[in-house]
């Protein structure tokens, strides 16, 4: 039987921060994909390769990570005062299916440059040499984010000095603000959406657990290491490779996802493996990177290790670290007091790569916690342009 031949999509193969995705200008994909709906997530589960049984992603562009496997669609903006829309897909490693629930932080640093590069910032306003404001509405989340994108002789530059715990070749430093991050446009509008900076969440045949709950950058679920029988320096293997762990994890996720108002039901938490996220903390101490290196406790405030898509990270998300930020910055949270207490504006947290600073700005406002932004750090850079091929056969 005849066989259609494949699709040829322009894309760019970009990472950003800790993550690597596959981005694509709206406008380029096939007309049927340029809707929400079955006809996107096939293309793009194809594109990454999933779903792929062997966990693999041999016959796509994806790692088989939570980190790798991730597309990114811009188009210019449609909100006033912003330059591009950016809508992003966390792809499903083993099942059909494309997660539209929350941002990614790390390849946040990607969308500015891919902007430009791409046209879709005014030229006007993009220096020949100098720092280039890039207004991004994040469109999953309803939020708005400001990068801070380097120019060199009129190009993006995308070689540099900074360095970034869990990259392995120091790149170009992109700062960004996030603005107004608390709350993920469905958690009921609030920073705390059960009202409490710590609750006892209670897990079915588990336990219960103090938590913190916060939705900022994306929903979390903070928890003590030490309630877990960890010391927040694990490494991946240590978490990775103990499926009761993992079990454990994804069972307290679900739970915490209807507690905090995300979900109705546990059962809905296998439709949902983007949000919320889980973590836990602890106070600062010495321990050694996936890397080798030697961190020393007096150079961080705490330890976070969190999970993605049901396994640990390998370094940190950059949403989930926005949580950190702002969870720190409040006394009171778990966070804050793994941190020392207190009132910080920023906090440098240890995770299995390395560690990473991150600012907040929060304040009480009529007896109510909210944050106007929150500021890190990151890099990125284009890996390979041109086009992606897809089966024909994708889009029906």
């Amino acid at each position: 039987m005849p066989h259609k031949p494949q699709i040829r999509i322009p894309a760019t193969y970009m990472r950003g921060g800790t993550s690597k995705g596959v981005f694509f200008r709206l406008q380029d994909l096939p007309a049927a994909a340029q809707t929400p709906g079955a006809a996107r997530d096939a293309l793009l589960m194809r594109v990454i390769g999933s779903p792929d049984p062997y966990g693999k992603h041999t016959d796509g562009m994806g790692g088989a990570t939570s980190s790798t496997s991730k597309c990114v669609i811009i188009s210019t903006s449609t909100v006033p005062d912003h330059d591009v829309d950016y809508l992003y897909g966390q792809v499903a490693i083993d099942t059909a299916f494309v997660d539209w629930s929350g941002n990614c932080g790390n390849l946040s640093s990607a969308v500015g440059p891919f902007a430009i590069a791409n046209g879709l910032v005014d030229p006007a306003r993009v220096p020949r040499d100098g720092i280039a404001v890039v207004r991004i509405w994040q469109a999953n989340i309803g939020k708005t984010i400001v990068a801070h994108v380097p120019v060199s002789d009129g190009q993006v530059q995308e070689t540099g000095d900074f360095e970034l715990d869990g990259v392995t070749f120091p790149a170009a430093e992109i700062a960004l603000e996030f603005l107004d991050p608390s709350d993920d446009g469905d958690g009921g509008g609030a920073m705390f959406p059960t009202g409490h900076l710590v609750d006892d969440l209670e897990v079915p045949g588990i336990g219960t657990f103090k938590a913190t709950l916060i939705n900022a950058g994306i929903p979390t679920i903070f928890l003590n290491a030490a309630d877990l029988g960890y010391t927040g320096t694990e490494l991946q293997g240590a978490i990775n490779d103990d499926k009761a762990a993992l079990a454990k994890f994804e069972t307290i996720r679900a739970h915490g996802a209807v507690r905090m108002g995300l979900i109705d039901s546990v059962e809905q938490a296998a439709t949902r493996q983007h949000t919320p996220k889980v973590a836990f903390v602890a106070p600062a101490q010495d321990y050694v990177t996936s890397s080798g290196k030697h961190i020393a406790a007096a150079e961080i405030d705490l330890h976070v290790r969190a999970l993605s898509m049901g396994k640990l990270h390998h370094a940190m998300m950059g949403t989930a670290a926005v949580a950190i930020g702002t969870a720190a910055a409040i006394p009171g949270t778990l966070v804050n007091a793994a941190a020392g207490g207190g009132e910080p504006t920023a906090v440098r947290f240890g995770h299995p790569s390395g560690t990473l600073r991150v600012g907040a700005e929060a304040r009480l406002v009529d007896g109510q916690w909210t944050v106007t932004r929150a500021i890190m750090s990151r890099s990125a850079r284009v890996l390979m342009e041109g086009a992606v091929r897809v089966p024909g056969d994708v889009l029906g």
